[in-house]
C-alpha cells in the first residue's frame, strides 16, 4: 500500500511540474498579419472635374487626383461615350485613409496601370 501511495504521489508531483520554456512559448502573443497596402485592384474608374472613384465588386475607393490618375483618364478617354462612363481597369494602388472629411473613408494612390480594355472597333457589315 505504501509503495502504491509513493508511486501515486511521485506521479502527481512530476506531472504538476511544467517546463518553463514550454510555458513561455504558450504565453507568446499571436502575431497579427498586416495587409500589404499596395494591392492589385480591378474595378470601374471614372474621373470627374475634381474627384475620381474606383468601384469594384465589394469596394469603392476615392482616387487621389494626381499625375497617374490623369494618365489613366487620358488612356480611357477613347472608350468613354460620355463624361460619366465608368471603364473597367486593373491598377496597382496604395490604400490610404482619405484626408478629406465626408465621402469615402479610404483613398487609393495609383502606383501602376496594369490593364485597360482594348478599344473595340465596330465592324460594319455592308448589305
Amino acid at each position: 500500500m505504501r509503495k502504491i501511495l509513493g508511486i501515486l504521489l511521485s506521479i502527481i508531483v512530476l506531472s504538476s511540474c511544467q517546463d518553463e520554456d514550454r510555458k513561455e512559448l504558450m504565453d507568446q502573443p499571436e502575431t497579427e498579419e498586416v495587409q500589404d497596402s499596395i494591392q492589385v485592384l480591378e474595378g470601374d474608374f471614372v474621373l470627374g472635374s475634381s474627384t475620381a472613384v474606383l468601384r469594384g465588386k465589394d469596394f469603392v475607393y476615392a482616387v487621389a487626383v494626381d499625375s497617374m490618375s490623369r494618365v489613366l483618364a487620358r488612356r480611357i478617354q477613347p472608350l468613354k461615350q460620355d463624361d460619366f462612363d465608368m471603364i473597367p481597369v486593373t491598377v496597382k494602388a496604395k490604400i490610404e485613409v482619405n484626408p478629406l472629411q465626408g465621402g469615402l473613408d479610404e483613398m487609393i494612390r495609383i502606383q501602376e496601370i496594369i490593364e485597360i480594355p482594348e478599344i473595340q472597333e465596330k465592324d460594319t457589315i455592308e448589305e
